[in-house]
């Protein structure tokens, strides 16, 4: 693995390379990444990279926002089918429906989706500013897509009336949590506070002592010494790392993006050696799909 990271390294300089990485990679890929983030905070960093090359250590939906923000940049993804599930469910065919059922709602999509649907939104959001955004649109009525979770959310955070798309759009990792798992953490680690992803079902937010997007869980991981984490596990390597004197415990071992886990050290390695495999966006999707994401960094706090 040392020999690896090394390698890495060296190709990094020769290539002018950033890795930018998700907070839900392997502990050993967030240990070389340059920078880890949520997708908003990645999003963020990618309008601001000075490298020729940036390997995105992600699912696919995310090196293909960095591409439509960096078109002149090479930006690769380490495994070609690393890819969001939830991100697939919504269709084209989904958001052009529902316009035409509420034609003066503006379309919200979470960055959770294709470049191809981000074509096809006003704004894009990410779970750290959905409902800033929304509260933000004059509109009582908002299409909002593709995780319905994250829709109720935000409707009872700003009280409009929110229409998701597609129906039962989920992500499958936050779906696993139950108030069985948050019955049997209040028991295991009495002293801990329940911190939830706001992907996570409705009846597991109502009992959760703080609901945020990782980049949230970050910020706010200090105000307590014990938490018991409503995400994908490897979120408590991150905060464990950022607050060594503090307890994470994940919700559930069995909490596992499989997508986010495509990623090794190796493909890491393979894909810098041999500038692989390449983000390409078409230019009428990206130059629309880079309004809706654009509008989205303009609105964020």
């Amino acid at each position: 693995m040392e020999e690896l990271v090394r390698e890495i390294e060296r190709l990094k300089e020769e290539r002018n390379a950033i890795i930018l990485a998700h907070n839900y990679q392997l502990p050993e890929v967030q240990d070389v990444a340059d920078f880890l983030g949520d997708s908003l905070e990645l999003a963020r960093k990618a309008t601001r990279v000075d490298a020729d090359v940036i390997v995105f250590a992600g699912v696919d939906f995310m090196a293909e926002t960095a591409k439509i923000l960096n078109p002149d940049k090479t930006v690769l993804l380490p495994v070609r089918g690393a890819t969001c599930a939830m991100a697939n469910m919504l269709k084209v065919e989904h958001i052009l429906e529902a316009r035409k059922r509420y034609p003066n709602a503006p379309v919200v999509l979470y960055v959770n989706t294709t470049a191809e649907a981000k074509a096809h939104a006003d704004v894009t959001v990410t779970s750290a500013n959905a409902a800033e955004i929304v509260e933000k649109l004059d509109a009582d009525t908002v299409i909002f897509g593709p995780d319905n979770n994250l829709a109720y959310y935000v409707a009872k955070r700003t009280g409009k009336r929110i229409i998701p798309i597609p129906e039962g759009g989920h992500c499958y990792v936050h779906r696993k949590f139950t108030l069985e798992d948050v019955e049997r953490a209040r028991r295991l680690y009495p002293k801990a506070k329940l911190m939830v992803h706001p992907e996570c079902e409705p009846e597991v937010q109502e009992e959760a002592d703080l609901i945020v997007s990782t980049g949230g869980m970050v910020r706010n991981a200090c105000q307590h010494d014990e938490w018991v984490v409503f995400t994908e596990r490897e979120m408590c390597y991150r905060l464990q790392k950022l607050y060594p004197g503090k307890k994470f415990h994940p919700a559930r071992e069995d909490a596992f993006c499989i997508g986010m886990k495509a990623i090794t050290l190796r493909h890491l390695y393979e894909s810098l050696r041999d500038m692989k495999h390449r983000v390409e966006v078409p230019g009428e999707i990206a130059g629309k799909a880079r309004r809706a994401i654009e509008r989205m960094l303009e609105m964020s706090g």
